[in-house]
């Protein structure tokens, strides 16, 4: 039962009399005041009830809560910027029939592949599915969103190329340019955005390569860019090597890429990309899916983790972990990334 304790109904907390009994007697308390009196000095305390309105029966709390989400705005019925990176798709029926299939539920993480083969698998196919439509040799599978996906291909091009200078275009996402310059803070390298062409909304290409030097590790480009332009990669890709510097291409409007060119046919080395598209609703900013894809030279300074098809010693087809240099559990400080 749910238990009113101590206090003038200040406090709720989810136990019987006899747990908080053996609790309190567990920490060496007489009651619940006490052992707050130990912990909390009192003038962190509230000192009174807390103001919330009464409890409400079921029926009309689900009245209530319904009345709080007709104030949002509708995502169906809103506006969607082209370049912006949030949209709202169509997900066939499919894609929840087949996620929800029994054999790719299993009861553990995927570090121990013996019991987790359905999750292995899971991961397999979708670094697949990413490798292709990015144009790219591997995929990984550890990436949270767009903007974080996009500023660790820029630590990873300043690890392959020990330059520390990542040269973005204005026509990237604000939130993936405030997300790469928050991952770089601290000494960790330096920016510079190149605008945009103000007639055509494309990245000034003759800027970009004037930006180029011998310290520039990456540049950062998005394709449609935030106005909605789809840019002219391999002219951008081709100033970006030509000075010996690394091509990233984001991608938010992942199903763009059933239409455009691949990034990597167009000369990426790195592409990242928003993947909400693939069957995750907008739900008001979130939750996203990061994309990230690299070519086969650079997959050992790969952020996350790679899931590989190998077979076992009576040659079925299995499934494991080939590269996992994340730092909770290996590489501790010369992991390729932090995400968690």
């Amino acid at each position: 039962m749910t238990r009113v304790l101590h206090g003038g109904g200040k406090k709720y907390m989810p136990h019987t009399d006899a747990e908080l009994r053996e609790m309190l007697r567990a920490v060496g308390v007489g009651d619940v005041e006490e052992l707050f009196d130990r912990a909390v000095p009192p003038a962190l305390r509230l000192g009174r009830a807390l103001d919330v309105p009464p409890a409400l029966d079921e029926m009309s709390l689900r009245a209530h809560l319904r009345a709080l989400a007709g104030q949002n705005a509708d995502p169906a019925r809103a506006v969607s910027f082209v370049g912006a990176g949030f949209y709202v798709h169509p997900a066939p029926a499919s894609v929840d029939t087949i996620v929800r299939r029994g054999e790719f539920f299993t009861a553990y993480t995927p570090y121990q592949p013996e019991v987790a083969q359905g999750t292995l698998q899971a991961i397999f196919e979708f670094q697949s599915m990413v490798a292709r439509l990015m144009g790219l040799e591997v995929a990984n599978a550890s990436m949270y969103d767009g903007a974080s996906s996009t500023a660790e291909a820029a630590l990873m091009a300043m690890r392959v190329t020990g330059r520390e200078k990542v040269v973005l275009s204005a026509a990237l996402h604000p939130y993936y340019r405030d997300t790469i310059a928050t991952y770089l803070d601290g000494g960790h390298g330096r920016l510079e955005t190149v605008a945009f062409d103000g007639a055509s909304g494309a990245t000034d290409a003759t800027a970009l390569a004037q930006a180029l030097d011998g310290q520039t590790a990456a540049v950062v480009v998005q394709s449609p860019n935030y106005l909605g332009v789809i840019e002219a990669l391999p002219g951008l890709a081709a100033s970006a090597h030509d000075r010996g510097a690394l091509c990233i291409v984001a991608v938010p409007e992942a199903l763009s890429l059933a239409l455009l060119r691949a990034p990597g046919a167009c000369g990426a080395d790195i592409a990242t990309g928003e993947g909400m598209a693939f069957g995750i609703g907008p739900q008001y900013g979130g939750p996203a899916l990061g994309l990230f894809g690299c070519s086969s030279k650079h997959v050992r300074a790969m952020p996350g983790r790679l899931c590989g098809e190998t077979v076992d010693a009576e040659g079925r087809r299995g499934y494991v972990l080939t590269l996992s240099t994340r730092e909770q559990h290996i590489r501790r400080g010369k992991a390729t990334s932090n995400i968690c």
